[in-house]
């Protein structure tokens, strides 16, 4: 398997090799005027079947209002409301017999501890299908998480509630980019992940969970994802569903993610359910201008349809 890397400045292409050494700094990489657009091939379980779809991290740096908990209009002019973040912006896309799924997890984690405090801010997720939406945000707010949710499910919606400000489980993929060494290990609290609670249709409440990085065989890992260095982390869940997430990361900075697998109890016989997501392609690119249609061709550079 081979992964692409493309840096776009404006419609000019350029490639580069996987293999070419990261920025010397943080600020170098992620403060360059552009975000990191990364397309997986995902392999996603429902209803008992594996189905085929594409997922897509986005990752930039952005200033943040701590107030609000938005993104700052006037920045420059925020004061110590400032607070600069790391984005995520996680989408799955994948078919179930005639009908779509669309996914949408974003997470807001402060880039400083020092000048943001050290926890995440806010999470949302929304998801789309043809049965309906659903929609949740976790705001910080003195030491727990607001949760609100809406769904067209009765039994899920409308919620507006509090939660212990345990870790979460969307913030893996954030800290892991910032810093993997911050990643918690052994047992601890956490809040399950956005995707997974609305999909396992599960409220979303601390669990004990235990995190651990782990060596994957160098053969295994280098069929899937290339000849890259890599660590994984596991964050594993002890009780319910007894779910086990796995990221793959580079081992030097900037910790690109090549991959993850999820794997649970699905109830049916006694067969767990299964996830996978693989690197395709990578683009560096302020993608945010980049909405006419003579930029559509950048598309084809992440692997995924110029169609839709």
């Amino acid at each position: 398997m081979r992964l692409r890397l493309f840096i776009s400045l404006g419609l000019g292409l350029f490639s580069t090799a996987l293999t070419a050494a990261p920025p010397p700094d943080f600020n170098a990489y992620w403060n360059q005027g552009k975000a990191e657009l990364t397309r997986y091939t995902l392999t996603q379980s429902r209803y008992g079947e594996q189905h085929k779809g594409d997922a897509v991290l986005i990752f930039v740096t952005e200033p943040f209002s701590r107030s609000k908990q938005v993104k700052l209009d006037d920045w420059a002019g925020a004061g110590r409301d400032r607070v600069e973040v790391l984005k995520l912006n996680f989408t799955k896309k994948f078919l179930t017999g005639i009908y779509p799924y669309s996914l949408m997890l974003s997470v807001f984690t402060p880039v400083d501890s020092t000048t943001g405090g050290s926890r995440t801010l806010k999470t949302t997720m929304s998801g789309q299908e043809w049965c309906g939406h659903a929609f949740t945000q976790l705001n910080l707010h003195n030491g727990r998480y607001r949760v609100r949710g809406f769904s067209y499910f009765e039994s899920e919606g409308d919620e507006d509630r509090t939660v212990p400000a345990a870790f979460l489980e969307d913030e893996l993929w954030t800290r892991l980019r910032l810093d993997p060494q911050t990643l918690p290990t052994g047992e601890f609290p956490v809040l399950p992940g956005s995707f997974a609670s609305r999909l396992l249709h599960k409220p979303l409440a601390v669990r004990t969970a235990h995190g651990e990085f782990t060596e994957p065989d160098a053969t295994t890992t280098t069929a899937r994802f290339g000849d890259v260095p890599l660590r994984a982390y596991r964050l594993s869940y002890a009780d319910g569903d007894h779910r086990v997430l796995t990221l793959y990361f580079e081992t030097t900075f900037p910790h690109n993610i090549a991959g993850w697998d999820e794997v649970w109890d699905s109830g049916r016989s006694g067969a767990p359910a299964e996830t996978h997501a693989t690197r395709t392609a990578t683009l560096l690119t302020p993608y945010w201008s980049q909405h006419d249609n003579s930029d559509r061709p950048l598309r084809e550079k992440l692997d995924l349809s110029t169609e839709r």
